[in-house]
């Protein structure tokens, strides 16, 4: 997609010109709401530039520039290769984020040698346990972005939940490893009695777990089927903060996550331990079984949560605080051994290569449309 400027002006006394490198496309999901919402908060205070992600440009910055975005794993890309580039008055990078699996961030840490701050998108297991992982020498660059959803694209559907015993559960979501979907199966078959159903794809079934395969939640179907559940059960081993969550407290449903799927210390968002399937089947077995004065408290709860702390406004204005800091603090010494950690991860990431495929194909594409709408408008009309 080409890069489009909106026609907003900037404030006094601000940034004339953000360059905002995020998908950024119509779909409420995200990563496209991320970029789609924020920008038109920014466009309040600056002028804002769309990049997508996968751009292959270089953007050359004029005086008070500031550089915003996710980098891309493949290293030609447009954040990638601008960030590089003197001039800029901010250069923030912005991306989700966990330190349990390296072969998703590492590609990030030689960018940061050129980022005055980090802004994580990301749930409060993965910060509060920072300090101690793999990636604390990166800690004081780095800034808690909670992820936010506009409740008005996913209004609340359930209003009663099913009797005790006869609850059921679903998963929405893909079957990549750190979603960690065999974990699923082990709880789902230690609790013969309750209902495991499946939305979404992937590459290998989830055994136990009854597969719709992909639904438009946005359709009048789809609503009404997501709100025959009572509770949404996801078991990521290394996942920043799926989206699913916020969707599911949106629209009345009680998620329970495993803590390494980045909320832990919240009463309304249940956990489940990771890797204790018979810890983990009590807990479901308990809300299954729960008064249902106890799950419509976690209702309201979770509904009071999404209008206080995981709001777009509140996204926007930690942005904003970012752009406008002159805070640039620099990265903590990292030993050798961690150094070739990352730079082995970085090299071996399944996710990098398939990230480089994935912008090789969106290119390819681009190109074959491009020539095809040339040769239409260059071909004589037909009479």
């Amino acid at each position: 997609m080409t890069s489009q400027a909106s026609s907003a002006g900037s404030a006094t006394g601000t940034p004339t010109r953000v360059h905002l490198i995020y998908p950024h496309g119509d779909h409420i999901s995200t990563p496209d709401a991320i970029g789609r919402q924020l920008g038109q908060r920014l466009e309040a205070r600056y002028e804002v530039v769309y990049h997508d992600w996968s751009d292959r440009d270089v953007i050359p910055p004029d005086p008070g520039d500031i550089l915003l975005g996710h980098p891309h794993p493949d290293p030609n890309t447009v954040f990638r290769r601008s960030i590089q580039l003197e001039g800029w008055r901010r250069r923030i990078m912005m991306a989700p984020f966990n330190h349990a699996d390296l072969r998703q961030v590492a590609f990030a840490g030689p960018l940061l040698l050129n980022c005055d701050l980090f802004l994580a998108i990301t749930g409060p297991y993965w910060f509060g346990t920072l300090a101690d992982s793999r990636c604390s020498h990166w800690r004081p660059k780095m800034i808690h972005l909670d992820l936010a959803i506009d409740r008005n694209d996913y209004p609340p559907l359930k209003a009663s939940f099913g009797s005790p015993g006869k609850r059921q559960v679903v998963y929405v979501g893909h079957t990549y490893g750190y979603k960690n979907t065999p974990y699923l199966s082990q709880i789902a078959a230690r609790v013969p009695e309750v209902e495991f159903t499946w939305i979404g794809s992937g590459t290998r079934e989830i055994r136990g777990l009854t597969a719709l395969g992909q639904v438009d939640f946005a359709s009048l179907a789809g609503k009404a089927l997501i709100a025959e559940f009572d509770f949404l059960l996801t078991v990521g081993k290394a996942d920043a903060n799926p989206t699913t969550i916020l969707e599911a407290m949106a629209w009345g449903l009680i998620p329970v996550c495993t803590p390494t799927s980045g909320y832990q210390g919240i009463p309304s968002i249940p956990n489940v331990p990771l890797g204790d399937a018979a810890t983990a089947a009590a807990v479901v077995r308990g809300l299954v079984s729960a008064d249902e004065s106890e799950l419509l408290e976690m209702q309201t709860n979770n509904w009071r949560l999404l209008d206080e702390r995981y709001t777009w406004d509140r996204f926007a204005a930690q942005v904003v605080a970012a752009i406008e800091s002159t805070d640039s603090p620099s990265l903590l010494p990292a030993s050798l051994g961690r150094r070739l950690e990352f730079a082995f991860c970085e090299r071996t990431a399944p996710y990098g290569r398939a990230g480089r495929l994935v912008a090789k194909a969106d290119r390819r594409w681009r190109r074959l449309r491009s020539a095809a709408v040339a040769r239409i408008a260059g071909s004589p009309r037909q009479k």
